[in-house]
């Protein structure tokens, strides 16, 4: 069976990537949307690659089986030709493969096909350092009409810390997220905005604030917050954050297919 380890570590590997993106949105979790065709190219590159191996791996143990049969069908060899031809056969035979510890190397693969990874949650956010958009204090465009505005949480972010036009005041805006918790009861709406893969995430939280905040949903948890911006420190300045949104209405919603937020 040694002989088979790398079809089958490619196939399972395959079988993950594939699965992932071809057959569902859970690439999402790790990668952005516009990445998917090159997914489903290496999944099926992957597997072809380990049914190639596994033909060479077939092909190979024939020919070994067909050389031992013509091997013990001599006749008139002397006995200690016989031993020493059996002990050239079995060397050969264990010549191929490498070491049964290799098989340790499907494990991840299995996982990763049976149980995928959740996308980035609390944790991570709580391991990233307050970071800010790469831009100065300054005049932000006029936001779109309505009376209830849907604004990502890196956008609010944004025109909360560095807005000078206020274009946030007087607005009731609506945000989606996940929940993380501070110190002394207070909770966070908080994002991971990626730019290429979940390994350069970075982080965007609002403060919530207001009676409908009060009894803070569990860490994880996404819920849909609807609410006015509360000014709070100098712009472009680390007293202006986290922002601070007031809330007139907290609802639990499942987690969306792309939980990664937008600019």
């Amino acid at each position: 069976m040694r002989r088979y380890g790398s079809a089958v570590l490619l196939l399972l590997v395959g079988g993950a990537v594939l699965r992932i993106s071809l057959f569902s949105e859970l690439y999402l979790r790790y990668v952005q949307a516009a990445l998917r065709p090159y997914l489903v190219i290496s999944g099926s590159l992957l597997i072809l690659l380990g049914l190639v191996a596994a033909v060479r791996g077939m092909r190979q143990r024939d020919h070994e089986e067909h050389d031992d049969h013509e091997e013990h069908g001599e006749h008139g060899e002397e006995e200690e030709g016989e031993e020493a031809e059996h002990d050239h056969g079995h060397s050969h035979s264990h010549s191929h493969g490498g070491p049964r510890i290799a098989w340790l190397l499907t494990l991840p693969a299995l996982a990763l096909l049976l149980f995928p990874p959740p996308a980035l949650g609390s944790y991570s956010a709580s391991r990233e350092e307050a970071q800010r958009a790469a831009q100065g204090v300054g005049t932000f465009s006029a936001l779109p009409a309505g009376k209830v505005l849907d604004i990502s949480v890196a956008q609010y972010s944004s025109r909360a810390i560095y807005d000078t036009g206020h274009s946030l005041k007087g607005r009731t805006l609506r945000m989606t997220g996940f929940v993380t918790h501070g110190s002394n009861g207070t909770w966070y709406l908080t994002r991971l905005l990626v730019t290429c893969c979940a390994a350069d995430a970075t982080i965007s939280k609002v403060e919530i604030r207001g009676d409908e905040a009060d009894g803070a949903p569990q860490t994880d948890s996404w819920v849909t917050v609807t609410g006015t911006w509360i000014p709070k420190g100098k712009l472009g300045t680390d007293g202006a954050w986290p922002p601070v949104l007031k809330a007139a209405r907290v609802k639990q919603v499942k987690e969306p297919a792309d939980p990664y937020d937008k600019r």
